[in-house]
């Protein structure tokens, strides 16, 4: 007989029992169990749980339980990182209140019509699930009011604070009542966390499900060391010779990659696409949707855009670039091995980044295997396999009747043999894909990369060879073997140096000192010498990155004088300034300018302590330090964070 208690043990109400084994849930996780008791209990709680662990229910459940139907005012509001998030625990939670006659849930997040939510927010709903930018706008607005609000949830806090939004954080609980439950969860607690756990919650019941990766606990795991120049190739690859293979998540660096891999698989005949933040809510709600019920199999995405991703059927997870650090790699692959089904995680990994292998063992506490990528013979074998499934399932079917005159015909008009006329037929019905992985003369390039030598696969940190036999990159003699030169349409003029095209070419190109060859700058151009073995899809993915807010749109051929601008653009050069590394963060409406105090907010005496509310600190000059709000206390009494643990 299990130890593990029942809903109805928990504490939860008949109705919500009820509804839970409606939706099909008997057995509470074990984050469940340690938080439900204590937040009906009224206990402020302290989670650390990794995606996946089902946190969603333990803060949800005795939230709905809490709610008084009655009362048409926000009674609970859950803070959640992404538009993604919010809209998955909004969902979660109208689920869960199926059974209660009055509960609304609103979820409110940038990108949504302005119009419509405040018509929302006028029926008074009890839930409010929001985005710490746009709940700071109404509030601002007078729109949101939280004088009744009775609990206050922090979901992902640690992914919130990774996005600069912990400003926003601090000066709405400012704006809560004193007496409101606080419920935190995240996967990590990194100090400022810690520090607003010390300011904004009363004696928390700390609880934390397992040591690194909970949710990871049925995900295999493995890597495989792919030169960036052959990501796209070893992709396709393992896509198509993975077993057990339903839905993938493919994680890249940048928005721009996304499309890139999106669109190389669509060719491949993939059914993929991009998510990232440069797409409308709606179309990325879209795309989750697609992949939730199989109109799509993989999805490209960001880290920030992956956020709320929670579909059953994701079986594989791509690393396509490696993850910043472990913990975002442990964030990465909670998004397969859910809800007790296997999952498979893989990275793709440069030599010279094999010391993060080391920091992931460690947060997951499991084994990385080494995974090689799956050569031309085994990509043939798989079609092979695949094929004759597909013609076994054919045979002896009646519909294959009418056919019978049609091939007695070939065979007498062709005098050839009934072998050579099957023959023939496959090589017509696979024409438009071939099934001979062979078909690519010469040499393997992902094999003849995976035998070299790690000296020679172009991955060093730093050039070894000789000063004086390096490449100079001022020089305009010829290019040296290998090496192609290309022409762009950035130049002194620009205020390019030729520090950024590298930089640009490295940080955006993902490639390596080594591949970068000869730089000349003039005044309306410049060119630069890159490996000849790239190929075209690359160097469209470089000639797409921006140097001086200009594409680098490589070319094989030197812009003539005055054409090297677009004959509609006549504005003068740039002039040199430094520019900002692109980056993704949240949409400007989710990034409020200041934080001043709400118009009619009543804020009542100062505290006893003095504390200056968190949106003060706004006013200051920033440090520089994302996520800081300077000049804010960070200490507090002996004896405020009284934590109770609780050991699962």
């Amino acid at each position: 007989m299990s130890d593990t208690p029942s809903f109805s043990q928990l504490g939860l109400s008949e109705s919500l029992v009820h509804v839970l084994s409606n939706m099909g849930f008997s057995t509470p996780t074990p984050v469940q169990t340690a938080c439900i008791p204590a937040l009906l209990k009224g206990r402020d709680v302290l989670g650390e749980a990794q995606t996946g662990t089902g946190k969603t229910g333990a803060f949800g459940l005795p939230l709905i339980d809490l709610m008084d139907a009655s009362q048409r005012v926000p009674q609970a509001l859950v803070l959640a990182p992404t538009r993604e998030l919010a809209n998955q625990v909004a969902g979660a939670l109208t689920e869960f209140a199926r059974g209660f006659d009055g509960i609304d849930v609103l979820p409110v997040y940038g990108g949504q019509p302005m119009g419509e939510q405040l018509r929302a927010l006028r029926k008074g709903p009890q839930i409010i699930v929001g985005t710490p930018g746009r709940v700071v706008d109404h509030i601002k607005r007078g729109t949101l009011r939280l004088d009744a609000l009775r609990v206050v949830v922090l979901d992902e806090a640690d992914e919130m604070l990774r996005m600069g939004f912990v400003e926003e954080i601090e000066w709405i609980l400012e704006q809560t009542p004193e007496t409101r439950q606080t419920t935190l969860f995240s996967a990590t607690m990194p100090a400022p966390i810690r520090r607003i756990a010390h300011r904004h919650m009363r004696e928390p019941e700390e609880i934390r499900i397992g040591a690194g990766n909970e949710a990871g606990t049925d995900i295999d795991q493995s890597y495989c060391l792919v030169d960036h120049r052959h990501k796209l190739e070893a992709l396709t690859r393992l896509m198509e010779t993975e077993d057990g293979l339903d839905g993938a998540v493919v994680f890249a660096r940048t928005k721009a990659s996304t499309v890139e891999i999106a669109d190389a698989l669509g060719q491949a005949g993939i059914a993929a696409s991009a998510l990232n933040g440069d797409m409308e809510q709606g179309e990325r709600e879209r795309v989750v949707s697609d992949l939730r019920d199989g109109r799509l199999d993989v999805v490209v995405a960001t880290d920030v855009a992956a956020r709320g991703i929670d579909v059953p059927r994701i079986s594989h997870v791509f690393n396509f670039d490696a993850p910043g650090d472990a913990e975002v790699y442990v964030h990465r692959i909670g998004r397969t091995g859910r809800a007790g089904r296997k999952g498979r995680a893989i990275l793709f990994l440069e030599p010279r980044k094999r010391r993060m292998l080391k920091d992931i063992e460690r947060l997951t506490g499991k084994p990385v295997r080494e995974q090689q990528v799956p050569d031309r013979q085994a990509v043939q074998a798989r079609r092979e396999t695949r094929f004759a499934e597909r013609v076994q399932t054919l045979l002896g079917n009646a519909q294959n009747a009418g056919h019978e005159a049609l091939v007695d015909r070939l065979l007498a008009d062709s005098g050839v043999s009934e072998r050579e006329l099957a023959t023939a037929l496959v090589a017509l019905a696979t024409a438009g894909s071939p099934l001979d992985a062979n078909a690519s003369q010469g040499t393997d390039p992902l094999q003849a990369a995976a035998r070299a030598p790690y000296s020679e696969r172009g991955n060093n940190r730093r050039d070894t060879k000789p000063r004086n036999e390096r490449p100079s990159r001022g020089k305009d003699r010829e290019p040296e073997a290998d090496m192609v030169r290309y022409y762009m349409p950035v130049g002194r003029n620009n205020g390019v140096a030729p520090g950024a095209i590298v930089g640009a070419l490295a940080n955006e190109g993902g490639l390596n000192g080594r591949e970068i060859g000869r730089i000349g700058l003039r005044d309306d151009h410049s060119h630069v010498d890159l490996p000849a073995s790239l190929d075209e899809a690359s160097i469209r993915r470089l000639g797409n990155i921006h140097v001086a807010n200009r594409k680098l749109e490589l070319t094989l051929q030197a812009p003539r004088p005055g054409q090297t601008e677009s004959q509609d653009d006549t504005r003068k050069s740039a002039p040199r300034k430094t520019t900002k590394p692109r980056s993704e963060k949240p949409a400007a409406s989710e990034t409020p300018k200041s934080f001043s105090k709400p118009a009619g907010a009543k804020r009542g005496p100062a505290p006893a302590n003095r504390k200056r509310a968190a949106y003060a600190g706004a006013r200051r000059k920033p440090t520089g330090k994302p996520g800081a709000a300077k000049g804010t206390t960070t200490s507090a009494k002996a004896g405020t964070l009284a934590i109770r643990r609780k050991a699962i």
